[in-house]
C-alpha cells in the first residue's frame, strides 16, 4: 500500500526534526531492554516489597524463588504490570485484573496491578469549572502511569483505559518505558440507547420551554445508560480507532461492547 504523499511528507519532516531526541530515546530503550529482569537485578528488599502481596505460587514464578535455594532464572515467568483507570465508562475494568491474572497463570506468567491513574469524563464537567482540568488531567495520568511502571519489575504492561485524555496520558507514560511490550485494553462503547436525533429533539424542546428538567434528564439518561464509552464518535471512541490502527490494540477490539459482569 502506498502512503499518501502529504502524510509521507509530514512523516519525513517529523523524523528529520526529531532525529536527535529520537536517537537518545531509542538508546535509552535499548539500554533498558538489555538489563536483567527486575527480580534478578534489584535488591532483595525491593523484590520482596514488589511481590509481597502475591499468592505463593505467583510469587514463585515472578521471582524464580520456588524454594530455598533459588532456582534457575530461566524458571522465572514473565511478570505483567497492569495500569488501570476507573470511571463510569471504565466500570468493566474492575473485573479485568483478576481475569488477566488467571489467564497469565495458564501461560506460566504472572500479573500485578502496577497502579491506577485518575480519570475524568468531559461529559460530566462540561460547562463547569471542572472542565478546565481536562487537559491537565492528561499530564497527571501520564505521570501516574510512569509512577506505576517505575517499580521496574515488569516484563510487559497492559494499559486499561478509554476516553478522552486517559488513553493519551497512558500512552505518554508508557512511552517512557518503551522497552516494555505494551498492549492497550479497551472497555468498549456502551450499547446504543436513545438516538442522537431523538436526544437533540428533546434538548430543543427543553430550550424552548416545551418540556421540563424531568423529561430532559430522562432523555439524557436513556442516551447515556450503561457501562462503556459514549455511543457517538467523540474523542473516546476515536482514541480506540487510532490505537487499533497503530497496532496497540488486539485487532478488532475497539468497538466490542462491554461483556456482562463476571460473576
Amino acid at each position: 500500500m502506498t502512503l499518501n504523499a502529504i502524510v509521507a511528507q509530514v512523516t519525513a519532516r517529523i523524523a528529520q526534526r526529531s532525529q536527535t531526541s529520537r536517537v537518545a530515546y531509542l538508546q535509552q530503550v535499548e539500554e533498558a531492554a538489555a538489563r536483567q529482569a527486575g527480580a534478578e537485578r534489584l535488591g532483595c528488599a525491593n523484590v520482596a516489597h514488589a511481590f509481597a502481596a502475591m499468592p505463593p505460587a505467583d510469587k514463585s514464578k515472578a521471582t524464580g524463588l520456588a524454594a530455598i535455594p533459588v532456582v534457575s532464572a530461566t524458571e522465572r515467568g514473565p511478570n505483567i504490570g497492569v495500569v488501570t483507570a476507573m470511571l463510569s465508562a471504565h466500570a468493566p475494568f474492575q473485573h479485568y485484573p483478576d481475569v488477566v491474572k488467571d489467564e497469565a497463570r495458564k501461560w506460566g506468567a504472572t500479573a500485578q496491578v502496577a497502579g491506577g491513574v485518575p480519570a475524568m469524563c468531559d461529559g460530566v464537567t462540561q460547562g463547569t469549572p471542572g472542565m478546565e482540568l481536562s487537559l491537565f488531567s492528561r499530564d497527571v495520568i501520564a505521570m501516574s502511569t510512569s509512577v506505576a511502571l517505575s517499580h521496574d519489575v515488569f516484563d510487559a504492561a497492559l494499559m486499561l483505559g478509554v476516553c478522552d485524555k486517559i488513553v493519551p496520558g497512558l500512552l505518554i507514560g508508557a512511552l517512557h518505558f518503551g522497552h516494555l511490550p505494551t498492549v492497550f485494553v479497551p472497555a468498549g462503547p456502551m450499547v446504543s440507547g436513545l438516538s442522537n436525533n431523538e436526544k437533540s429533539k428533546v434538548r430543543e424542546q427543553a430550550a424552548q420551554g416545551l418540556v421540563g428538567r424531568a423529561e430532559l434528564l430522562q432523555a439524557e439518561s436513556a442516551a447515556y445508560h450503561g457501562e462503556g464509552t459514549c455511543t457517538f464518535y467523540g474523542t473516546a471512541n476515536s482514541n480506540q480507532m487510532l490505537l487499533e490502527a497503530m497496532g496497540l490494540h488486539v485487532p478488532g477490539t475497539a468497538f466490542v461492547n462491554p461483556a456482562p459482569p463476571i460473576t
